[in-house]
């Protein structure tokens, strides 16, 4: 029975999958068949048609089963699971989560997010269920297999809001001829962040790794699918350090929905910001390990940014102040000129820790972008070939930088390869689960392209 259902669950898989890449071909034909009939190129609100429509497809395409298991444990004898904490031998992850997406009531009890935004960040617990009631020694055997003999779907099964901040902007008042903000708005504030705080120190004292693991997802993504990834990512870890996820109110669809994640991803900066600065705030913790996907990294990238200038204003040290270990951007969707300008000749790098671009040529989606966009490159297609001499050059001075083509089999659409792919995944382990640094030498056996340009092959990290 066992057998049956993962072929009828790898048919169903293929299926949806191929109708995905069909209705994909059939947009890019449309989109030549408009420039051929119009004899021109496409207007921008009709390339942003075409893109929504693009992108409706990608997002469709998700599916809820554990993720592949990353080649390192499969072409290796390497268990992450021997040391993990004994309160976290189960089926069931607990994420932490932060968001201003506006709550509603959840079926059965409880809340859920959606789309549209809150004016106040929000944090809490949300469980997720790894397969149907499987013992902690069937999850593991079957977590290190290529092919697994039980059904791993993911569930969530409890979502639990903790502590809620007063709405921003904060009301100002006069005191003593001078404009402070509500002194009873900031005691509610300072309350909510010692909760958060306390919870933080909670789960670090079941851990042995005083670090935190979060994730800022993208574009179209809902609050659920954020925890999944988050959760599969930090399971494959071998379930130390504490795992994040910051959502922010991403996820309407439509014609109109990029717009608005466009714009959700401005409205939610400064609530990203007050929750770096909270969590960096925590005695206990010791390093922070951002990961980003997709718009994600222009909502990360630009509260870091603003949160460096400031506290360099400040006369401080921003890897002593935020703890900022590693910055990983997956499939980043920004103008690489922008970048050029906002974030690297701000040399906003040299006030964190590692930076880890990871980069996909075979990336689809951002390939609907970088036509939107009327062919600006983005950064997640950049190959050291496409590269000028000015880009080149800074890279190589920045040891703290690190590109790594994903030059892998990613299936129809590419745009998740991060923690989909078994060899990318594997390398997101190196780096952030083992600390490991680029090259062999130091224990990500990456193939060398340029100064600090790495590449990664199907077979990663032991076979070619």
């Amino acid at each position: 029975p066992t057998v049956s259902l993962d072929l009828s669950a790898g048919v169903l898989w293929i299926a949806i999958h191929s109708c995905c890449y069909i209705l994909l071909l059939v947009l890019e034909q449309m989109k030549r068949q408009w420039m051929i009939s119009h004899s021109r190129r496409i207007s921008p609100k009709i390339s942003l048609i075409f893109l929504v429509l693009g992108l409706i497809v990608l997002s469709g395409c998700a599916n809820r089963e554990l993720m592949q298991t990353p080649n390192l444990y499969v072409q290796a004898s390497q268990n992450p699971f021997v040391d993990t904490p004994l309160e976290f031998q189960n089926n069931e992850v607990d994420v932490l989560y932060a968001t201003d997406r506006t709550p509603t009531e959840r079926g059965g009890g409880g809340k859920e997010y959606g789309y549209h935004r809150s004016r106040s960040l929000a944090y809490g617990s949300c469980v997720v269920e790894i397969g149907e009631d499987v013992p902690w020694t069937e999850l593991v055997r079957n977590s290190l297999a290529s092919r697994r003999d039980v059904s791993l779907d993911l569930e969530i099964t409890k979502i639990g809001e903790m502590g809620r901040f007063p709405e921003t902007p904060t009301p100002i008042v006069q005191q003593a001829g001078r404009l402070v903000p509500d002194p009873q708005v900031a005691a509610e504030d300072e309350k909510v962040a010692r909760g958060f705080q306390s919870e933080v120190a909670r789960r670090l004292a079941i851990t042995p790794n005083k670090e935190a693991f979060v994730f800022v997802h993208g574009y179209n993504n809902t609050f659920e699918h954020s925890i999944f990834v988050m959760a599969e990512l930090w399971h494959f870890m071998g379930r130390k350090g504490v795992p994040i996820v910051y959502s922010w109110p991403a996820g309407r669809g439509g014609l109109r929905g990029y717009n608005y994640d466009r714009e959700s991803g401005e409205f939610t900066v400064f609530h990203l910001k007050q929750f770096i600065r909270m969590l960096a705030s925590c005695p206990d913790l010791e390093k922070i390990h951002f990961l980003a996907h997709s718009r994600g990294t222009d909502v990360l990238t630009t509260a870091i940014r603003e949160l460096v200038l400031e506290t360099r204003a400040a006369g401080k040290n921003p890897r002593d102040v935020f703890k900022i270990a590693d910055v990983a951007l997956a499939a980043a969707d920004l103008d690489l000129e922008v970048v050029s300008q906002r974030l690297a000749a701000e040399r906003i790098g040299f006030g964190l820790g590692r930076i880890t671009i990871y980069v996909s040529t075979e990336d689809k989606a951002l390939g609907l972008s970088n036509w939107l966009f009327t062919g600006a490159q983005r950064l997640g297609r950049v190959g050291f070939d496409r590269m000028d001499q000015t880009l080149k050059t800074s890279l190589k001075e920045n040891r703290g930088l690190t590109v790594v083509d994903a030059r892998v089999k990613t299936g129809f659409i590419g745009h998740s390869y991060f923690y989909s792919h078994p060899a990318v995944s594997s390398d997101l382990i190196l780096l952030f689960g083992q600390g490991q640094g680029p090259g062999a030498e130091n224990g990500r056996p990456l193939e060398p392209v340029g100064p600090n340009y790495w590449r990664i092959e199907n077979g990663y990290p032991n076979r070619p």
